[in-house]
């Protein structure tokens, strides 16, 4: 275990040493969820209200960042990936306009309501379940206000499952969901784990949150992961197929008769030639413009989405990554506000 994974169990283990009461604990727990839950509410209000005052959009890009690294079943440098994400979106090595001509810096394109303390949470000995469950409210408070939309920034990919339920719920019924990743990340529970993030999608599926999940740019899978997806119903697209159903994922439309789109990217769904710094290096992947071509023609409403598992530990390449991911995230935003 990491040593981000180990500060958290350390502190509970020192204070139930000292013999602290156990309602003491809770208590500062309860306090540093409620003052969390609270930064972003406030943070999501103001950044609507000025969308809101500025007119004319049905919907709108919010960033929130969940720092969390963890439940990465190899690495945790996922967990610092928000800042750096944001650092290289705004790089002045590039322009503020997206490819389709969308302005970044109009708040009724992107706003950003800020990251979820993950590690202040942990570090006060909160475990996973509850951790989920903060993670499931602050979307849910980024939604409240209206017309944001959330565009989660990980973190590890078992943030997928918390911010998919959060989404299904405050929208009342399920999404279709567009996954992009080497893994299909769907295995019961990942050496014991139910909350790994190769775990995340068998609980998005056993919670009916997804009517329709499409895994693309699949080159590492088991037989468990064949086995669960046929128990899905999942629709996997490996990478040694892809030449054969190009012209099927360049021109998606999902989301009919559900409550919209999901879009999940791991960044490992990108060769490594084009994105290195990730944890799981699975050369034989998807180019850049394969993954804009299967976004920018995808057909939907999409109503959230996350970019995951960029590992900033491993992005040695002069901060290559980085701007892949912020270009992810800058498309993204521009496919989601309208």
């Amino acid at each position: 275990m990491s040593i981000i994974g180990r500060r958290g169990i350390h502190f509970l283990h020192k204070l139930n040493a000292e013999n602290v009461p156990g309602a003491l604990i809770e208590n500062g727990q309860s306090r540093l969820i409620d003052a969390s839950l609270t930064l972003i509410r406030e943070s999501a209000k103001l950044r609507g209200e000025l969308v809101r005052a500025l007119g004319g959009a049905v919907a709108s890009t919010s960033l929130l960042g969940v720092p969390l690294g963890h439940n990465s079943s190899f690495l945790q440098g996922p967990a610092f990936a928000p800042p750096r994400i944001r650092e290289a979106i705004w790089c002045g090595s590039t322009n503020s306009t997206t490819e389709e001509g969308k302005e970044l810096r109009d708040p009724r394109v992107l706003t950003d309501v800020g990251d979820i303390p993950v590690q202040e949470i942990r570090d006060c000995g909160v475990e996973d379940d509850r951790l989920m469950n903060v993670v499931s409210e602050s979307v849910k408070l980024v939604m409240e206000q209206d017309p944001l939309r959330p565009l989660v920034l990980g973190g590890d990919h078992s943030i997928s499952y918390p911010v998919v339920r959060a989404v299904s719920e405050k929208l009342g019924g399920p999404v279709d969901i567009l996954h992009l990743d080497a893994h299909p990340d769907i295995y019961d529970a990942f050496e014991g784990n139910v909350y790994s993030h190769a775990s995340s999608f068998a609980r998005i599926m056993e919670g009916g949150y997804a009517r329709r999940l499409l895994q693309v740019g699949i080159r590492s899978i088991n037989i468990e992961g064949r086995e669960q997806g046929k128990r899905f119903g999942v629709e996997q697209y490996e990478m040694r197929t892809f030449s054969r159903d190009r012209h099927f994922l360049e021109n998606l439309k999902l989301g009919e008769g559900v409550k919209g789109v999901y879009i999940s990217i791991d960044v490992d769904c990108l060769d490594p030639a084009f994105a290195p710094g990730v944890s799981h290096i699975e050369p034989g992947g998807l180019s850049f413009r394969d993954v804009l071509n299967i976004l920018h023609n995808l057909q939907g409403d999409i109503v959230a989405a996350d970019v995951v598992e960029f590992n900033p530990q491993r992005d040695t390449v002069d901060g290559m990554t980085a701007m892949v991911a912020a270009k992810l995230v800058r498309e993204l935003a521009a496919k989601i506000s309208k």
